[in-house]
């Protein structure tokens, strides 16, 4: 496989059955999303990488957000067993696309882990304890990437779905958070950018290299994130945010 990779997943037609935990529900536009989806995949290609794109699975609406599926590390792939019963079926499939890339570990019942709730930081993966990811799947995700040197810290969530929806990690080292979301001192970090307080989903957004993929539904947050110096690349995602999605869901990264 040449180069940094994201695998992605293309968005089926009937999103009406599509999970929901703390927002009500708002009919997707299947034509936009799809269209909104081609402009991300073409963003992820100007961030410099390769893009694999799988064909959309009509039976499982949220299989787009292909994220919560595995967590991906450099030395092994971790096929997760999300916490909707719902999208458990949605990992089958992208354990067939893995398999060839990477040495894949599955988590087994009870866990429950979605890869929303995972992010890595300084060689710490940070996993979210809120309504998808139990302790059980936190003390497994543990000793499973034991032997590839990382170390695992949970992270207390409130009011949000997943811990990338309240911290996302920067290039710089800086991480950007919504304070309200999670407990900041279960954290290591060299310094924080705050979501504007009115934009509280903007904490999430996807660091490729230099670069930052970030929703244009988030002008203030972005333009924090510019003052800042970050080279940002922004994604109309407004169809993918009425699913309670966000910009890292759509995509698994492979470096």
């Amino acid at each position: 496989m040449p180069g940094p990779t994201a695998i992605v997943r293309k968005p089926g037609d009937d999103l009406s059955a599509c999970e929901l935990s703390y927002q009500e529900r708002d009919a997707v536009d299947p034509g936009q999303l799809a269209e909104q989806h081609a402009g991300y995949v073409a963003a992820l290609r100007v961030a410099g990488l390769n893009v694999i794109t799988l064909p959309a699975l009509p039976e499982f609406p949220d299989s787009v957000y292909v994220e919560d599926t595995a967590i991906v590390l450099d030395e092994v792939a971790i096929l997760t067993r999300p916490g909707a019963p719902s999208r458990v079926g949605e990992v089958e499939p992208m354990a067939k696309i893995l398999e060839p890339l990477r040495t894949c570990l599955t988590m087994e019942a009870p866990s429950t882990l979605d890869g929303g709730d995972v992010c890595l930081h300084d060689g710490v993966l940070y996993v979210g304890q809120g309504g998808r990811t139990n302790h059980a799947g936190l003390k497994e995700l543990a000793h499973l990437v034991l032997d590839h040197g990382y170390r695992v810290k949970a992270v207390e969530l409130g009011g949000c779905l997943h811990l990338k929806s309240a911290m996302s990690s920067l290039p710089d080292g800086r991480i950007l958070i919504h304070r309200d979301w999670l407990n900041l001192s279960r954290v290591e970090h060299s310094g924080i950018i705050e979501a504007h307080p009115s934009e509280p989903c903007g904490a999430n957004v996807l660091a490729v290299g230099e670069r930052v993929i970030c929703s244009s539904a988030y002008p203030r947050t972005n333009e924090r994130l510019a003052d800042e110096g970050f080279r940002l690349l922004e994604v109309n995602l407004s169809e993918v945010h009425k699913m309670e999605a966000a910009v890292t869901c759509p995509s698994l990264i492979l470096n």
